[in-house]
């Protein structure tokens, strides 16, 4: 396995050459790597959802090759290389796995709570002083709105049942409903974080559940255009509608 790494560190190398190298891999700053890094991230999930075992392997190099292209835009600019990146990694999961790397009694509480403890404290040592600090803004909108409510549920700022989320979704409803053109946005904004807290209270992962109704949504309407043998475009609502509701019943 090193002698691999140790060849995808060489090509880099050679990709970057400031004289021999690929034009475009010597013109990558760490901001312009960055969305090809996230939609390698998206193709190995994809890969993995559609059981593709040759494709999560060739994805999983893509998106391990984005490690090592920002690594070595860091090592270019003295500031850390591959090294520092796999040290790094390491000595995070011995800290946060005391019980099996240093032989210390096993921590109380749930595993999630554990787990939250310890990243606490990391976000501590980094000088982090709230809450919300280290919740990345990359993130989906649906999964980093879920995971800034479970950090203020940490404090007691929740609802802890289905009947305040619920409420909060008809009365934002309703400021959409009035809104006016410049506050559209936002109201829309509040809605679907209204939504995300109810689908949490429920214990239901927000972006999966949406996953599924994505997937579900678009397999019911190629099943629509296939009925309607490739016309379904010209066809009134009434009629679209008519179809939907026999591709419901026959799955």
């Amino acid at each position: 396995m090193t002698d691999q790494i140790d060849r995808l560190l060489s090509i880099m190398a050679t990709l970057r050459h400031p004289q021999h190298g690929c034009e475009w891999d010597r013109a990558q700053r760490f901001e312009t790597i960055v969305p090809h890094t996230i939609e390698e991230a998206y193709e190995v999930a994809d890969a993995v959802e559609r059981g593709n075992l040759d494709d999560i392997r060739d994805e999983l190099g893509d998106l391990l090759f984005q490690v090592i292209f920002q690594s070595r835009i860091a090592e270019e600019a003295g500031q850390f290389d591959f090294q520092d990146v796999a040290r790094s990694i390491c000595d995070k999961l011995e800290a946060r796995h005391p019980h099996i790397f240093s032989g210390e009694d096993m921590p109380g509480g749930m595993r999630e709570e554990r787990w939250e403890a310890l990243k606490e404290k990391e976000r501590e040592a980094k000088g982090d002083t709230s809450t919300m600090d280290g919740v990345a803004l990359a993130l989906p909108a649906l999964m980093r709105a879920e995971k800034l409510q479970k950090r203020a549920a940490r404090d007691g700022f929740d609802w802890g049942d289905t009947v305040g989320p619920t409420s909060k979704i008809l009365e934002e409803i309703e400021e959409l409903a009035e809104a006016g053109e410049n506050t559209r946005e936002e109201e829309a904004g509040d809605l679907l974080f209204a939504v995300v807290n109810l689908v949490r209270a429920y214990g239901i992962p927000a972006e999966q559940a949406l996953k599924t109704a994505n997937r579900k949504f678009e397999r019911r309407y190629r099943a629509m255009e296939t009925m309607a043998d490739g016309e379904f475009g010209k066809l009134s609502l009434d009629q679209q509608e008519e179809l939907w509701q026999r591709v419901k019943v026959e799955e």
